[in-house]
């Protein structure tokens, strides 16, 4: 009996559940148990289970009479005064059950059902955990890494999550004991076994980091407009302030740049670009390709979102960019294509024609007939003629087949 009780408190510091809990749990499983073996006592089978006492008991509960009894549910004076001198005919006793005469069957039906119930209590607890800080900032302490999967094992309040290698920062190197800032991208399997999926790339990292330091974006004074990132690399962040008497990157940096410190300092030494954002497209991408000096942005075309920035030829390399990341973190940010051009074309020595004044975005042909009466009127005669010489072949057609 002893072993029930130590597997029970085994059982409850395992999966971080209340001792009373548990205990009904097993209460309902060994009922049903039960229930398979003593099918017509279904509804006078106790359990009784008091772990100050470590007493775990089942009964019947039969009814007493003065005559022969005809199943389990029943029994006669004699017999019961032998176990209560004062029963009474027309009033109950108890019969214990021999636990483990129950079969293996019932006890590995138990055994099952526990599980389950477990099973549930950890998904109840799990959602009842995390559900409310989905797409929210954590705070985990590192338990574990495996160098060889490049997994890191995280616990937070007493849950064990996992943080794969394609989620870490690129270089940086996490040690069991450290305190580090994840981002819970969602919850998958909610409805049976949830998963708790935690990154330190994901760009929303940085917005919570930003809103964490910066008082003013949960005054809801500055917000944070996008954010396009390459983790452990470059972020370029753009902000705006909805009043005209705060400045929205200013709030940023912080005091002695203390806020934008703190939150370079929590993504391994990344390089963050504040940008300030505005509603006027050309102005938007020029600020987006900082630090590179831009000379003018052309928008192309609103509908498709593309444009053309032209920049000094000793700015290309940097408004590309090592490797294109400065453009392609522009382009993300705005939600622009950008055909960067130099100034003066290395062949032709011709200065980009954008920077003319008199310059015109050249419009698009549209290949589509145009809606006029005329050609209205010859669309329709060529299908006419069309659908005449179609009639003709099929008719031809037919009649070589009659033929």
């Amino acid at each position: 009996m002893e072993n029930f009780f130590d597997a029970l408190y085994t059982l409850c510091e395992e999966n971080d559940v209340g001792e009373d809990v548990l205990i009904e749990k097993i209460k309902s499983a060994m009922l049903k148990a039960a229930k398979k073996t003593y099918p017509h006592s279904e509804d006078r089978i106790r359990v009784d289970i008091d772990p100050s006492e470590k007493k775990l008991a089942m009964y019947i509960e039969q009814e007493i009479i003065d005559d022969y009894p005809i199943d389990d549910n029943e029994i006669n004076i004699a017999s019961a005064r032998l176990i209560d001198p004062d029963a009474q005919v027309g009033g109950t006793i108890l019969k214990e059950i021999d636990i483990s005469k129950l079969g293996r069957m019932a006890a590995l039906s138990a055994k099952q059902s526990i599980k389950g119930d477990l099973r549930e209590i950890n998904r109840e607890q799990m959602l009842g955990k995390f559900e409310e800080k989905e797409h929210q900032c954590i705070v985990v302490t590192v338990s574990q890494t495996d160098p060889g999967r490049g997994t890191v094992t995280v616990e937070y309040d007493g849950t064990e999550l996992y943080l794969f290698r394609n989620e870490q920062i690129p270089g940086e190197e996490l040690k069991e004991g450290q305190k580090v800032r994840v981002y819970i991208t969602g919850i998958v399997g909610k409805t049976k076994k949830p998963i708790v999926k935690i990154s330190r790339t994901h760009k929303d990292l940085v917005r919570k980091l930003f809103e964490k330091e910066v008082p003013e974006i949960g005054q809801e004074i500055v917000e944070v407009k996008a954010v396009s990132r390459e983790a452990g690399s470059r972020t370029k962040i753009a902000v705006w302030s909805k009043n005209p008497n705060v400045d929205a990157i200013g709030a940023c940096i912080g005091p002695k740049r203390s806020r934008i410190t703190a939150v370079v300092s929590e993504l391994n030494g990344e390089k963050i670009d504040i940008i300030a954002w505005s509603e006027k497209p050309d102005e938007f991408v020029t600020r987006a390709l900082a630090p590179a000096e831009v000379l003018k942005t052309v928008i192309t075309s609103e509908e498709e979102k593309t444009c053309t920035v032209i920049v000094p030829n000793n700015q290309l390399s940097l408004a590309i960019g090592n490797k294109g990341q400065n453009a392609k973190l522009a382009a993300k940010l705005t939600g622009f294509k950008i055909d960067i051009k130099p100034e003066i074309n290395a062949e032709t020595g011709e200065k980009a024609p954008e920077l003319d004044e008199n310059f015109v975005v050249p419009k698009t042909v549209s290949e589509e007939v145009p809606e006029n009466t005329e050609n209205q009127e010859q669309v329709e005669n060529v299908q006419e003629i069309r659908e005449n010489q179609d009639g003709q072949e099929s008719a031809e057609n037919s009649e070589s087949a009659e033929l």
